[in-house]
């Protein structure tokens, strides 16, 4: 088997996602290609892909359905928000004070970057210690799905999940 088996070749969401804000879905999309373009996403004791995920939400959390390329289940994993509430709302903020920082020179631009990084890792760090029961993900994938995690819950200000 090759290391390309061990990828999700598609990524769906569940209707609650949709928002009437073209910005949010053009993120929610760019996200989901970032993560297509380049993953490594294993099943814990499965024998390979690709594998289809559909995030929806359920009871507050996150729920993670795998399948393989032919439909057939995988796993599922329901993911607490709870940890990650704090990170997603830093996060939010860092991203905010970056595009405030774009429209300016200086030190605030780098200062932006730097603190969205660390966020940003300590973020993707906790999911894959949150998935590893069940799926098995390098630091570049978990850091691509924590970048939708924030497209779907983080700039959606109004979402229920975050609210609650």
């Amino acid at each position: 088997m090759t290391g390309t088996e061990y990828r999700l070749c598609d990524v769906a969401l569940d209707c609650s996602f949709r928002t009437r804000d073209a910005r949010v879905e053009r993120e929610q999309a760019l996200a989901i290609v970032e993560l297509l373009e380049s993953n490594t996403f294993t099943p814990i004791g499965h024998d390979g892909g690709p594998y289809r995920l559909k995030i929806e939400t359920a009871d507050g959390r996150l729920a993670l359905h795998v399948n393989d390329d032919n439909g057939v289940h995988v796993v599922s994993h329901y993911l607490s928000l709870t940890p990650f509430r704090r990170l997603l709302k830093d996060y939010t903020r860092i991203c905010e004070s970056y595009y405030d920082a774009m429209c300016r020179p200086g030190p605030e631009r780098l200062e932006a970057i730097d603190m969205g990084r660390g966020i940003h890792n300590a973020a993707a760090e906790l999911l894959r210690q949150r998935l590893s029961s069940k799926v098995s993900i390098d630091k570049a994938t978990a850091r691509r799905l924590f970048t939708l995690m924030y497209a779907l819950l983080g700039r959606n200000a109004e979402h229920r999940i975050l609210s609650s």
